[in-house]
């Protein structure tokens, strides 16, 4: 029996969830890369960046090419790209809303109360 949509979609956004991986597939975006040039790039040790490579392979998101020494990684779809490109969006409204949100904390409680009229440092004075 196969196992549902769902399930297989949280697999998939869980090969996603490392910050290498995804900084991988941000620099494989835009061109394929060989691994010594994506090592600085990444920033972790070479056996690592060969783990978080091979977790990619597995899940079919990348593939190799070998040219002499080299192995260069490229992308097996610019779906993947599109899909950065999409959380990216999203994380920006997602970060956007925070900000307006924390601008609204921090407004000064006193400017609530002076919308009722008057100015501000004003009081009313009833005889």
């Amino acid at each position: 029996m196969s196992r549902p949509l769902y399930q297989l979609k949280a697999e998939f956004f869980k090969t996603l969830g490392h910050p290498a991986r995804i900084r991988v597939l941000e620099l494989l975006s835009q061109r394929e890369h060989a691994v010594a040039e994506m090592l600085p790039e990444v920033g972790i040790e070479p056996a690592n960046l060969s783990q978080q490579l091979a977790v990619l392979r597995r899940a079919g998101l990348v593939t190799t090419r070998k040219e002499g020494s080299n192995v260069y990684y490229s992308l097996t779809s610019p779906h993947v790209a599109e899909l950065l490109s999409v959380a990216r969006l999203i994380l920006t409204g997602v970060l956007s809303g925070q900000v307006e949100l924390l601008a609204d904390l921090g407004t000064p409680a006193s400017s609530a109360t002076n919308r009722g009229g008057g100015s501000p440092g004003t009081t009313s004075r009833r005889g």
